[in-house]
């Protein structure tokens, strides 16, 4: 059998049909995955390569999130869809299937920025802000870690003091995805009367955002340090319904939702890329999909891949039913991120030499993915909050 053959005769599969996903999903839910998938193919796939080459990521990209509808989807009013969690991570995978730097920058718009804001602000604070950032005409951030304190939020050292009515704040921090475009900070800082949050808009005297160059992973993001020097801001910055610690690690825990369904993205389009790329690629006149190494690595990613998108689904359905656990928030981000990088790590072997360029995905999701599996918690982290709702016992304390 001729090469040529081989690839008439091939009846193929894609890996999540194998699953049947789109059984599980509803309208609403396939039609948003869908016109996002669609937005990601034609807008930003043939231009992500250049990006992530440049290390930059277009201002005006904000705009086009906000048009499309993804920026806070999944919150209420203010602009905001009011989509479905599900729907929410859908979008997340599909997003991520560009690369991790979309989803990252929706994230924090979302998740982190207008989550803080819509969960803990004040109804001025919501509607000066929430319409603005739903559709991309205004963008967040959130500075939450620092240079020393990133696992242990707690130890931060960036302080807020009364000045009679004003506050002042003090401290840096860093890896602040979105943080030299942003348009307002969501600020944590230690207080005479525990951790509060701040929105600091970014030109007020005394904020600076510096980027941070020299990237190897989510080039195609903006990633910054801020710097505050005694930075002065009115008590109506104030978040007045965060009180204590417990606030911004909800913020981290909505993020870390996405990042379930997100990881699955970069996946997905690692595995796509590289059955195509095996369909066409000949080896001793024969197409190298139809060797038996190359199927088994083939039929393993797409196992993982599979059980991965189920349990993201699961942990979905859960958070819709307003049931779910943060350890079950880690259980899917530590599964679903090592899986996924383990995954486009793999399919970067099958490339050979043509693994290592910009050409093909894989080994820039595997790049990105590097940092996906440490930021908003690392798999350290995730593995000790599994251990502890399994034991009672906190063992990173």
């Amino acid at each position: 059998m001729t090469a040529a053959t081989a690839r008439r005769d091939a009846t193929t599969t894609a890996p999540l049909e194998l699953f049947d996903i789109n059984r599980l999903l509803d309208d609403d839910e396939r039609d948003i995955a869908a016109t996002v998938r669609k937005f990601v193919d034609t807008r930003l796939k043939p231009h992500v390569g250049d990006w992530f080459e440049s290390a930059t990521l277009p201002r005006e990209l904000a705009k086009e999130f906000g048009d499309l509808g993804v920026l806070g989807m999944h919150l209420d009013g203010y602009g905001c869809a009011g989509t479905s969690a599900v729907s929410y991570g859908l979008a997340c995978l599909e997003l991520e299937a560009g690369d991790s730097g979309f989803r990252s920058f929706v994230s924090v718009q979302g998740s982190l920025s207008m989550f803080s804001i819509h969960r803990y602000g004040s109804e001025e604070q919501k509607n000066e802000w929430l319409p603005r950032l739903a559709a991309g005409e205004a963008i967040g951030c959130f500075g939450l870690t620092e240079p020393d304190f990133g696992s242990n939020p707690a130890g931060m050292r960036t302080r807020a003091r009364r000045d009679g009515s004003d506050w002042i704040l003090s401290g840096t921090k860093m890896w602040i995805t979105n943080g030299n475009l942003a348009d307002v900070a969501t600020v944590w800082a230690h207080t005479d009367d525990g951790v509060r949050g701040f929105l600091v808009p970014t030109d007020t005297p005394g904020f600076t955002a510096n980027p941070i160059h020299k990237k190897l992973s989510l080039r195609a993001s903006v990633t910054s340090e801020l710097v505050l020097d005694n930075v002065r801001l009115p008590a109506s910055a104030e978040l007045p319904h965060a009180r204590g610690l417990g606030a911004p690690l909800s913020c981290l825990n909505e993020a870390r939702f996405g990042i379930v369904f997100g990881a699955l993205g970069a996946a997905r389009d690692s595995l796509e890329t590289t059955l195509a790329y095996t369909q066409s690629r000949e080896v001793f006149e024969r197409p190298l999909s139809s060797f038996q190494l190359t199927q088994e690595k083939l039929a393993n990613m797409t196992l993982e891949l599979g059980k991965g998108v189920l349990l993201a689904l699961h942990l979905g359905r859960i958070k819709d039913a307003g049931a779910i656990r943060p350890e079950q928030v880690s259980l899917g981000k530590l599964n679903n991120v090592r899986e996924a990088l383990a995954i486009a790590r793999e399919c970067r072997t099958l490339l050979g030499g043509s693994g290592i360029t910009l050409e093909y995905s894989p080994l820039r999701h595997a790049n990105n993915l590097e940092s996906v599996l440490t930021y908003e918690g690392t798999s350290e982290m995730h593995m000790l909050s599994i251990g502890k709702a399994l034991t009672g016992h906190a063992a990173f304390r």
